[in-house]
């Protein structure tokens, strides 16, 4: 009885149960702030790769305009300037690598492999158009960073553009812009464009535009008033600007 009335050591247990807890705390604490960090590098990173993927269809619109003939877009003969060597293997932001081959492949028919006609006129749930599906060309591929020659960008995000035409195109032809048809053919005059860029921690973005010429003027000067300051911004970097007043596929460089 006189030991169980004994209080000695009950400090040591209050002590070690508060060491538990203060541990219990801290372990969920630092877990939280790694969480937290990760979430926030991802973002990061996720809206940088996006940017990216945006600023390669910018520069790459400028090759595309001062193109006369765009089926040899479509046939894959002329390319952009945006480009780091003959296709192969790329070492990505990542640690990992990509071929550049093997990457058109899959963006046409699924696989790494060669793509047959066959694989490419078959129809899927992701291109449903048959004899009409896009046959994606590689037009332009390199690190962001040497997007323009100004050496400002600092950035590793490799990206990669390809070119096919609109699926909108009913000739049954898609390495030609707008061939003969029974009637009208909607997709004259209108490509398809799809910008991958890849981040780091694995990061990948991706962005499909439509290019379409047109002559109307009204049309293009509500354009040209619509980018306003970033017209301005152009025109202070002496980059490639709009003319206004001509069709959007004139371009004019001031130097």
């Amino acid at each position: 009885m006189s030991r169980l009335g004994d209080e000695q050591g009950v400090a040591l247990i209050v002590a070690l149960l508060s060491m538990m807890l203060l541990t219990a705390l801290g372990m969920a604490l630092s877990l939280t702030t790694t969480t937290e960090r990760r979430i926030s590098s991802n973002y990061r990173d996720g809206v940088e790769t996006l940017y990216a993927a945006d600023a390669a269809v910018e520069r790459v619109m400028q090759d595309v305009l001062t193109v006369p003939d765009w089926n040899r877009i479509l046939d894959g003969s002329v390319t952009s300037s945006f480009t780091d060597g003959v296709p192969g293997n790329r070492t990505l932001p990542d640690g990992s690598s990509l071929d550049l081959t093997q990457a058109t492949n899959m963006v046409r028919c699924g696989k790494t492999s060669t793509c047959s006609n066959a694989d490419m006129d078959a129809y899927t749930d992701e291109r449903p158009w048959g004899l009409n599906n896009p046959r994606w060309q590689l037009y332009a591929y390199g690190r962001l960073e040497d997007v323009i020659q100004t050496n400002t960008i600092n950035s590793n995000v490799y990206v990669i553009v390809w070119m096919a035409d609109d699926p909108a195109d009913n000739d049954d032809n898609p390495l030609t812009d707008g061939g003969t048809t029974n009637g009208a053919n909607p997709g004259t005059g209108v490509l398809s464009m799809m910008a991958y860029a890849y981040g780091p921690t694995g990061a990948r973005r991706v962005i499909e535009a439509t290019v379409a010429r047109t002559d109307t003027t009204e049309m293009e000067r509500g354009y040209t008033g619509q980018r306003g300051q970033d017209e301005q911004n152009r025109r202070a970097r002496k980059a490639a600007v709009q003319t206004p007043g001509k069709a959007l596929t004139r371009t004019q460089l001031t130097f």
